[in-house]
């Protein structure tokens, strides 16, 4: 195979490990904080989606260190964009300052 597609295949990878991995963070957030038991759910999802991104790594990587590296960096690249799709817009966050004003 083409050491190029390759790689580009490994990124496409990695950013499937890291939806996976940072989406079914999102989702066990979601689930846990109403859960009566939530630590089995933070537990059992960070033992779920570690072994399937270290999997994932492994499987995609094939023992060398440049799809390794692509792999990681599509990771990185989903975890920018599921923070992005699943945080608040950034209009609803406030500032500091703006907490302050019984100061004045």
């Amino acid at each position: 195979m083409n050491d190029a597609l390759s790689l580009v295949l490994a990124l496409v990878a990695g950013g499937v490990i890291g939806a996976m991995f940072f989406g079914g963070l999102w989702w066990t957030v979601r689930k846990g904080l109403m859960s009566k038991k939530p630590s089995l759910w933070f537990f059992g999802s960070l033992v779920v989606r570690t072994i399937i991104a270290l999997a994932g790594f492994y499987f995609v990587s094939g023992g060398q260190w440049k799809r390794l590296l692509a792999c990681l960096l599509g990771f990185v690249i989903a975890r920018i964009i599921v923070i992005r799709l699943t945080g608040p817009p950034i209009e609803q966050l406030e500032s500091p300052a703006k907490k302050v004003d019984h100061a004045t």
